[in-house]
């Protein structure tokens, strides 16, 4: 998006309401659904009658940088990281609902710069799938919150309790690369006071700036989760606080014990690395997965520990905790 003057992009705070919602839905892109944005709520179809929903939200600090992220890269990862919790029910994600609170400095360009990547994101990601509607608000933080829908297109969900002792255990997507590119956000670009400064491409090698985009701009595989299903996945969920974490989630609920093959999966940070998105799968071994996954591990019964790596209890959660993990200081 090419930058403007100042005086030609004027703060949301300068603006009213109606003006900031026209510019973000001219850059959204049609509505698919049977009542899109413009009333006071949408309509959206439900095809077997049931609705998946998920919802999540991204807060300046904890979630994303300003001095890292463009606003396109908020947008689309604000739609990803959502999309990838309706494949991970085996489900089609069908329309995205998006409350915005935002500092009223923030500039009219960068709002639509964020409808952009929203628009982008479902393009891309989801196709069929567009943002059907919203709220904006006044906040100190600026803060998009996510609702997504989506269809089960007359199958079952697959819970992330269905794992059974014989399953095998697969992944798809690049497991570590988001955390590889975080850790160099936090260990080059920042002062000396410890406070984000801007990304130098220059600066980056080509795999550094793959890890990078996996970060800001992540790519989940959400067409696999509804294939997953269609073949017979017995347990699947979203890889987004770290494998062995989210490894561990799915052993408890399903009263099971994952074992997984180390060999398979790579060294730090693939076993526990945020916020790849990836889909984490268990399947009855005689099935011929699909591709875009492979097996890294099998279903047990219930041991002592939840999940082994090769055979041993991994050492600490193995993922992110919002509640543990998070400290304000780090800028």
């Amino acid at each position: 998006m090419t930058a403007r003057p100042s005086d030609a992009d004027p703060t949301v705070g300068t603006l009213s309401e109606g003006a900031v919602l026209r510019a973000i839905r001219a850059r959204l892109g049609a509505s698919v659904a049977i009542v899109g944005p413009g009333d006071d709520a949408a309509v959206v179809a439900a095809p077997d009658g049931r609705v998946v929903a998920t919802t999540d939200t991204l807060v300046h600090g904890p979630d994303f940088r300003l001095a890292w992220s463009t606003a396109f890269d908020l947008g689309w990862k604000s739609a990803a990281v959502n999309l990838a919790d309706i494949a991970a029910m085996g489900a089609r994600p069908t329309a995205l609902f998006v409350a915005l609170a935002m500092p009223d400095d923030t500039r009219l360009s960068f709002v639509e710069g964020l409808a952009e990547g929203l628009a982008a994101a479902c393009a891309a990601l989801a196709p069929g799938c567009a943002v059907e509607g919203g709220d904006l608000t006044v906040s100190d933080t600026l803060t998009v919150a996510v609702t997504a829908l989506g269809s089960l297109d007359g199958r079952e969900p697959v819970l992330r309790s269905g794992a059974r002792p014989g399953d095998v255990v697969a992944v798809s997507g690049d497991l570590g690369r988001s955390a590889r590119g975080l850790a160099i956000l936090f260990g080059r670009f920042r002062d000396a006071a410890g406070a984000p400064i801007p990304v130098d491409p220059a600066a980056l090698s080509a795999a550094e700036a793959q890890d990078l985009a996996a970060q800001l701009r992540p790519a989940p595989p959400i067409a696999l989760g509804a294939i997953a299903a269609h073949v017979g996945a017995t347990a699947l969920m979203d890889v987004s606080d770290g494998l062995v974490l989210d490894a561990t989630r799915m052993a408890e609920a399903s009263g099971v014990t994952i074992s997984l093959d180390g060999a398979t999966i790579g060294p730090e940070p693939a076993l526990s690395g945020g916020e790849d998105h990836g889909l984490l799968a268990t399947f009855p071994a005689d099935t011929t997965l699909p591709p875009g996954f492979r097996v890294i591990g099998r279903v047990e019964a219930s041991g002592a520990a939840p999940v082994l790596v090769d055979g041993v209890p991994p050492a600490g959660r193995g993922g992110w905790d919002p509640y543990q993990d998070w400290d304000a200081r780090r800028g």
